[in-house]
């Protein structure tokens, strides 16, 4: 386990290099004095659109794609620097400009959607043939028609984009608690020794053979949460009121209504996947007995979910292993996906190890005008190497869209946005699984994908269904208070595990530390993204080429077409729930194979 105590004693080599989106702090604020100057731009063309015509909304549209990119690349170069430790206010100061910008731009381009709906599709139809460069705009237009139930009044829509800063402030809040003030004692393991707990060490320890260290690290973890029970349940109760304020705003019948509405997916999809989980819960209560049975206990303990089940085998990389790795998983993605990740594995796109007030987990970022990056808080393990391969998944997806697509058209729905990330860990694991010629390490690795299934799909799943019900907590008028918090999800984690593990007060306490609660309905993106990856990667190693082709295809596609239609491009259809379902049966076989490994 690689530690540093500051940021300043990393190689340059393992930390991200953001000189492409600005070469320093001084350039970052030349951009901000610019961008200052779009709120007076978008207003002066309120009240223009009819008489000026194509032309004039030809010329809106292109400021518009001017200050996607600009306030793209402040946002990121802020927001990067920021996490690269939390407890900074300097960079925490121009994160608060930025939003403060997007507000005041948001609230000038209020008057938008009504005075285009004013003047109506049928006339806007034709302009295309008045002004042929117009037409690269018309899904963008399409879809402001298509909500034209949800938008309000000029006056009140420049007071909603003028809310949108206090409403970030429920997950500005717990991301400060969270990642910069919360500390937690260190665990002590059964010889005596102790471990440090922090937000990057925790899975590696809850993955040590030593079961004593492992209770010690989960204990310690869920006293600090538990002592903060009550401000995290306002925080997620104030992130609740926040959803259903905008929803009620915008007449939508929920708030799961509004937050899939944008990407264009219906309600049903999130629902299906809920009621195809609880069809296939069966198999995860056996995969809970038989990792039980395999590691002798006759109870389970949340703090024995995440070690091996195969006793001796903790395969560990440097860096740079990882990336040859992936490297190696990834051939069957050919040679332009191949020369794109070499590429940023070369030019520093990654910030690799963990460094106190660095924010916890990992993600990708990035957008038109500059390349993606990569989060990380790499400690050695084969989940780390998973992270690895998950992250530059997004960071293709970004650049392949942005390199193929027009500004409009550059970003793609988070609803697709897990796929290009799971496809390729799915990947990883075939390609393990091909090279692994010892049963046990073969019995490792089902193990470890059997737990993707479970961390993915199961777990993703149970935290959408709480976030549903946390949500329609708020909406039926009750307190979003910890001890209700702690019943839902106690109840949530016996309905999905079963009668083979201890549900504990600590494990009622997990919604407090899932920053994906902030996400507006993010989280079942996960299980949704897995199913069609497990899919994806299956057509890519059967069919090769044909297959591959399909697939960059949807990965240069962004937003150019809804997030169904693109998917249905590669070659699986997530209107259906046959994905899920096929995805969960496989998982019932894996368990099956691992069984048999395992029999003596």
């Amino acid at each position: 386990m690689t530690t540093y105590e500051s940021r300043d004693q990393i190689p340059q080599r393992y930390t991200w290099d953001l000189s492409n989106i600005f070469p320093d702090d001084p350039a970052f604020f030349i951009a901000l004095e610019d961008a200052k100057q779009l709120p007076a731009r978008f207003e002066s063309f309120k009240g223009t659109l009819a008489a000026g015509g194509a032309p004039r909304l030809l010329e809106l549209l292109r400021v518009d794609d001017e200050a996607s990119v600009l306030l793209g690349k402040l946002s990121n170069y802020a927001s990067r620097k920021s996490d690269e430790d939390t407890r900074d206010n300097h960079y925490q100061d121009m994160e608060a400009q930025v939003m403060n910008l997007f507000v005041a731009i948001g609230s000038s381009f209020a008057w938008f959607s009504n005075e285009l709906l004013a003047i109506g599709a049928a006339t806007v139809e034709t302009w295309y043939d008045d002004c042929p460069d117009l037409k690269l705009y018309k899904r963008v237009l399409d879809r402001v028609f298509r909500r034209a139930p949800h938008v309000l009044s000029p006056a009140e829509e420049q007071l909603l984009a003028a809310a949108q800063d206090m409403a970030a402030q429920p997950s500005n809040i717990y991301s400060l608690l969270n990642d910069a003030d919360m500390t937690f004692r260190d665990a002590v393991d059964s010889t005596g020794a102790t471990h440090p707990v922090t937000h990057g060490s925790y899975i590696p320890l809850m993955m040590q053979p030593d079961r004593a260290l492992r209770q010690s690290a989960y204990e310690s973890l869920y006293a600090t949460y538990q002592q903060f029970r009550n401000t995290c349940a306002a925080t997620l109760g104030a992130q609740a009121k926040q959803q259903q304020f905008f929803s009620d705003a915008r007449k939508y019948a929920s708030s799961l209504e509004a937050a899939l509405d944008g990407n264009e997916i219906p309600t049903q999809v999130y629902h299906a996947l809920i009621e195809a989980v609880h069809r296939n819960l069966p198999a995860l209560h056996r995969y809970v007995a038989l990792r039980s049975k395999l590691m002798g206990l006759e109870q389970l303990r949340y703090w024995d979910l995440y070690v091996p089940v195969v006793e001796g085998i903790d395969p560990r990389y440097t860096y740079e292993e990882a990336c040859e790795l992936i490297l190696a998983a990834l051939e069957p993605m050919g040679p332009e996906y191949l020369s794109i990740v070499r590429q940023g594995l070369d030019q520093r796109w990654v910030d690799v190890y963990e460094t106190p007030g660095k924010r916890s987990g990992a993600y990708s970022a990035g957008g038109y005008g500059m390349h993606p990056v990569i989060l990380l808080n790499f400690q050695g393990t084969l989940d780390d190497v998973f992270t690895l391969i998950h992250e530059m998944g997004h960071s293709l997806h970004t650049y392949l869209s942005c390199a193929n697509q027009p500004v409009c058209y550059s970003d793609y729905a988070i609803f697709v946005a897990e796929v290009a990330s799971t496809c390729n860990e799915a990947l990883l694991m075939h390609y393990l699984l091909d090279h692994a010629s010892d049963p046990r390490m073969r019995a490792y690795l089902l193990n470890h994908f059997l737990e993707q299934f479970r961390g993915t799909i199961y777990r993703q799943t149970m935290f959408a269904e709480f976030e549903l019900k946390v949500n329609e907590l708020q909406a039926s008028g009750q307190g979003v208070t910890a001890d209700a918090l702690c019943d839902i999800y106690g109840q949530l984690n016996q309905d999905y595990y079963g009668p083979g593990i201890t549900v504990d007060e600590q494990i009622r306490c997990e919604w407090a530390r899932i920053p994906h609660f902030y996400y507006h309905y993010y989280v079942y993106q996960y299980a949704t993204g897995f199913s069609a990856a497990i899919a994806l990667s299956n057509r890519i190693l059967r069919e090769g080429a044909p297959a591959v082709q399909d697939y960059l295809g949807f990965l240069k596609g962004g937003c150019s077409k809804t997030p169904i239609e693109l998917l249905r491009g590669a070659g699986v259809d997530m209107a259906s729930p046959d994905p899920i379902d096929d995805a969960l049966h496989y998982f019932d076989e894996l368990i099956g194979q691992m069984e048999e490994l395992l029999q003596d």
